[in-house]
């Protein structure tokens, strides 16, 4: 079992992800993680949510400059 190694950041602590940890979670820097403590252990997961809560800020972002990306096109 690989070992993770802890670090300090700031006032905090943080956690190294090897490459392939990465890979499997489908996540890279700067990505949100979710953890929960089970009975095994502490769950991790990727945190869908942000896109999504994101997009409808892209959307509105879009909607006011409309016209400046249809000029872009040309």
């Amino acid at each position: 079992m690989p070992i993770l190694k802890l670090i300090e950041i700031g006032d905090s602590v943080g956690v190294i992800l090897p490459p392939e940890l990465l890979d499997w979670l489908k996540c890279a820097e700067g990505d949100a993680l979710l953890w929960s403590v089970t009975a095994q252990g502490v769950l991790l997961t990727r945190d869908d949510q942000v896109p999504n809560a994101q997009l409808p800020l892209g959307r509105e972002f879009m909607d006011d400059y409309r016209d400046t990306f249809r000029g872009l096109d040309s």
